[in-house]
């Protein structure tokens, strides 16, 4: 079981067949928190009809941990995959939706955004973008349990246009000028720790790939954790500190 004060999650991408809603729903059953941050592509689309039983069993808890005599603060980031639902999900699951979240906790002043805005390709080229993305989801279904094929486009997810790195690059600037200690991101659909000057930054990961993953955060620091379902070694695999190793080369050339 997790116990922390805070759990991130992001990139469930309700309403595609690759959407693991199912697993991000025991896992959030199994865990106990104070704080919830959905940190944005929770939906795949605008397209409701794409949802399918246990996509609305994920929402339908979601709806019930924000009854305030839970006392648990539930907060919605909002991606670039579910822009626009900012008054949908206030009528729907009852909670308030934000662009940017700042929090304080341990001393700490924490940032949740998901990252979209500093992925210069999506903010210019959006059509372009949301196409691509619908093929991407399309191809992972196909690949779903072809671990050779799946760890293809694992790859693919991070390196094309240096998403990672880009990301990374721009959520680290915005932290600075925010005033903030640790950011957190999702859009990338890779986890990731890294520090550079006194700023800690985290990728969430996603829950379409075979290797889902979260973040969980209590008072002995920040963990990006694996999700294994029930009879796997664990629910909450933390991932290695090298995670971030295969970035570090890129940060240094980048311009913070």
């Amino acid at each position: 079981m997790i116990v922390a004060d805070t759990i991130i999650l992001s990139d469930v991408h309700l309403g595609s067949e690759v959407s693991r809603a199912s697993a991000a729903l025991r896992m959030l059953k199994s865990a106990s928190f104070n704080r919830l941050i959905l940190l944005g592509d929770i939906f795949c689309d605008l397209n409701f009809r794409r949802l399918k039983k246990e996509h609305w069993q994920f929402l339908g808890y979601i709806r019930k941990l924000s009854n305030p005599k839970r006392d648990i603060e539930i907060v919605w980031v909002e991606g670039n995959h579910d822009r626009g639902l900012s008054d949908v999900m206030s009528h729907l699951v009852g909670i308030r939706v934000y662009q940017e979240y700042v929090w304080e906790y341990c001393g700490l002043r924490h940032l949740a955004i998901h990252g979209h805005q500093f992925d210069r390709f999506v903010s210019r080229n959006r059509v372009v973008s949301t196409f691509l993305s619908g093929v991407h989801l399309a191809m992972q279904k196909f690949a779903f349990g072809k671990r050779r094929i799946v760890g293809f486009f694992e790859r693919f997810d991070t390196r094309w246009l240096r998403l990672s790195t880009k990301v990374a690059t721009g959520a680290l600037a915005h932290g600075r000028f925010k005033g903030v200690q640790r950011v957190f991101c999702g859009h990338t659909h890779q986890a990731l720790s890294l520090e550079r000057d006194g700023i800690e930054y985290y990728n969430t990961g996603s829950w379409t790939q075979e290797s889902a993953t979260y973040v969980a955060i209590d008072l002995e620091g920040v963990r990006v954790c694996e999700y294994r379902d029930p009879g796997e070694d664990s629910l909450g695999n933390e991932v290695q500190p090298e995670i971030g190793e295969d970035f570090e080369d890129l940060l240094t050339e980048q311009d913070f």
